[in-house]
């Protein structure tokens, strides 16, 4: 029988070590190559044809292919019988079920037991969607009556988007063409998403965030 083909994608090169040291401890799969960024993992699709890939969700990108939802989003659509498990620190629940909802395989977190990547691979070969604990506290957390993740909640996917960019330093007009939006349409989003936040200055989204421990 032949193995299940698999590729490891994150830009922290000691994280892909443990994943794959985990991944290698079933023989049924074996690891077709790693990526550091969103296109190396392109490449690896391209040349390797794997059959999983295992990806973080924030990972240095390009303008091509970008990261984050718009990366998951291209991978589908260009590799339709792909699947994908995503490893990431995120659990924003906005985030959680909006990557199911894309058509993602499975979601597992890595301040949880590395061991269940194996967990959620078992269980995506055999065809089924893998959704862990962390889907039901995500739940939870979409239920809270907290003010804090009420706001955060109301956040759209796109809006999410903008946000995670604009934190991590970058303009508005370099996230338009990163996302490969109008700088009218994602100046909009970054708007909408103060509002929903409740702020109303750059330097206080950046502390709501912070605090909110949002991208972390």
């Amino acid at each position: 029988m032949d193995k299940v083909r698999v590729v490891l994608a994150d830009d922290h090169p000691i994280v892909l070590m443990g994943v794959r040291e985990v991944v290698e401890a079933e023989d049924s799969i074996v690891v077709v190559g790693e990526a550091k960024n969103s296109t190396e993992l392109v490449e690896l699709y391209q040349n390797q044809a794997p059959d999983i890939a295992i990806a973080d969700f924030n990972m240095p990108g390009d303008q091509v292919y970008g990261d984050g939802i718009k990366l998951v989003e291209y991978l589908l659509r260009s590799y339709s019988n792909t699947r994908i498990l995503i490893f990431t620190m995120l659990s924003n629940p906005l985030i959680l079920s909006s990557l199911y909802d894309l058509g993602v395989s499975g979601v597992v977190l890595k301040n949880g037991d590395r061991k269940e990547i194996l967990v959620a691979l078992r269980s995506i070969m055999r065809g089924k969607v893998y959704r862990g604990a962390h889907m039901q506290s995500a739940n939870t957390v979409m239920t809270s009556k907290d003010d804090t993740l009420g706001r955060v909640a109301s956040l759209s996917v796109k809006e999410y988007e903008v946000l995670r960019h604009f934190v991590s330093g970058m303009s508005v007009g370099d996230i338009a063409q990163m996302l490969n939006r109008s700088v009218k349409t994602v100046s909009a989003q970054k708007i909408s998403a103060m509002r929903k936040l409740e702020v109303d200055t750059d330097q206080a989204l950046l502390l709501f965030c912070l605090k909110a421990n949002l991208f972390n």
